[in-house]
């Protein structure tokens, strides 16, 4: 059984899609980070770097006791060794989903987390972050989008890790000032995986936590404005 540390964010909605792919059992432990749940101890010693998602797998192949994994990217690889699915063994096909995979990581995520931030949250409407963000943003779309131009998935014919980690990332482009007929490989490929019924019911369980979620300036503070102080404090 895999407990899964939770919230409905893209990071988060990355597990449960892949989760409900391979349908390895499991049960999701809802963390509230609008609330400060990210900063409960029990939960900073499996995610120290108090962000979700977050498993534990209580039933390793090593057999010794339960295994404790943060980070998204991190998580989908142990997951997909773990089940020997959405990562190929071919050394060559396994680079493909990697590297994709690592540039979501590095890049999609952040540089539209950032765009969320800047455009959505900050109190303060500074043109150039927004900017930057959002033609950052708009730019890696179109890597994404020429990838996409002669193949059905991010790492070529097969579904892999490499499209789960990009997809939820890829869900508030509106928010993100981006238009998917901009980008026609991208639109298919998104369609495509909007459509499967693995992502539809991942998105069905965020739905039970979505009247949970709160934007106050508490949860601001908790989201918005930490530092080296407050894992001090908070650890």
């Amino acid at each position: 059984m895999i407990e899964l540390y939770y919230w409905t964010t893209p990071n988060g909605h990355k597990i449960t899609i892949f989760l409900e792919e391979v349908g390895l059992p499991y049960t999701i432990i809802p963390v509230n980070i609008g609330a400060g749940d990210q900063f409960k101890p029990e939960f900073l010693k499996i995610s120290p770097n108090n962000r979700i998602p977050a498993i534990i797998d209580h039933e390793p192949a090593t057999g010794d006791g339960p295994i404790s994994v943060f980070e998204s990217g991190a998580i989908l690889l142990y997951l997909a060794e773990k089940t020997g699915k959405l990562l190929p063994d071919n050394l060559r096909d396994r680079v493909e989903v990697l590297q994709w995979l690592f540039w979501q990581m590095a890049g999609l995520g952040p540089m539209a987390g950032q765009n969320h931030h800047f455009s959505q949250y900050a109190p303060e409407k500074i043109p150039y972050a927004i900017n930057r963000y959002v033609n950052e943003t708009g730019r890696l779309y179109a890597v994404l989008n020429k990838r996409l131009a002669d193949r059905e998935f991010i790492a070529g014919n097969y579904y892999s890790i490499a499209d789960i980690a990009s997809y939820p990332w890829i869900v508030p482009h509106e928010r993100q000032g981006q238009k998917l007929e901009d980008f026609p490989n991208l639109k298919r490929w998104f369609e495509t995986i909007q459509a499967r019924p693995a992502t539809i019911r991942a998105y069905e369980k965020a739905e039970a936590f979505k009247n949970q979620a709160s934007n106050d300036d508490r949860s601001r503070e908790l989201l918005f404005n930490q530092s080296a102080s407050t894992v001090n404090t908070k650890q």
